[in-house]
């Protein structure tokens, strides 16, 4: 399931890839290019939402999309090619082994633009702390979510990227097991959706109700 705004030129290579391992469902999160259209042109499924509406309910859309189809669990990763679909088994097998509701993409920090680099090492020690157990990466986007999980997510009310911590923290509640596996991040000269204070706020906000509701011991 790959969620995507304004993806023109990149959404179709990434569709191709990924159908290698998987059927592919793109979720046209209000696009004003030809997102929807290479997608679809690309041989995925494709959801439109109108309008723009943030990667949360892109992403919810997506689940009650794959869960009225019977699919046992789905695989998300972004439509602007930072993420090598050429991964994809590594989180089918994840799941195979240990069962695993949620699991989630590693990245290399230390391969990111200094910006980024900062922003996730400061954002991931902040949540690890909330929950109170070490949470390696929290907002990659890159995921393997069970059935169980999705049915779960869909009464949250995020819509935007502080939604992919509420996942976390959703499945921690749940009681249900979380894996991560390494993943490669390739940045080009792709533009970020984020609106930094925006996302600053409903993730302080998302921390501080993990902190409260579903801070454990440490393993």
């Amino acid at each position: 399931m790959v969620p995507a705004f304004n993806e023109a030129g990149q959404i179709g290579a990434v569709v191709r890839r990924a159908l290698v391992h998987l059927p592919v469902l793109v979720v046209d999160d209000g696009s004003t290019d030809a997102t929807a259209a290479e997608g679809e042109e690309a041989g995925a499924s494709v959801l439109i939402q109108r309008p723009n509406q943030g990667k949360g309910a892109a992403l919810r859309a997506g689940f009650r999309w794959a869960l009225e189809r019977g699919f046992d669990a789905v695989v998300t990763l972004d439509g602007d090619g930072q993420h090598d679909p050429a991964s994809i088994p590594a989180f089918l097998t994840a799941r195979t082994v240990a069962g695993d509701a949620l699991v989630i993409g590693c990245r290399d920090f230390r391969r990111m633009p200094v910006s980024r680099r900062l922003a996730n090492s400061v954002g991931g020690r902040a949540f690890s702390w909330a929950v109170g157990r070490d949470i390696p990466d929290n907002q990659s986007g890159y995921r393997l979510i069970d059935r169980r999980l999705m049915v779960a997510l869909l009464a949250s009310r995020e819509t935007g990227f502080a939604f992919e911590v509420e996942m976390i923290t959703t499945c921690i509640r749940g009681g249900w097991p979380m894996a991560w596996v390494p993943i490669g991040t390739i940045y080009g000269a792709e533009s970020s959706h984020i609106r930094p204070l925006p996302h600053l706020v409903s993730f302080v906000r998302v921390v501080r109700e993990a902190r409260r509701t579903v801070r454990l011991p440490l393993p």
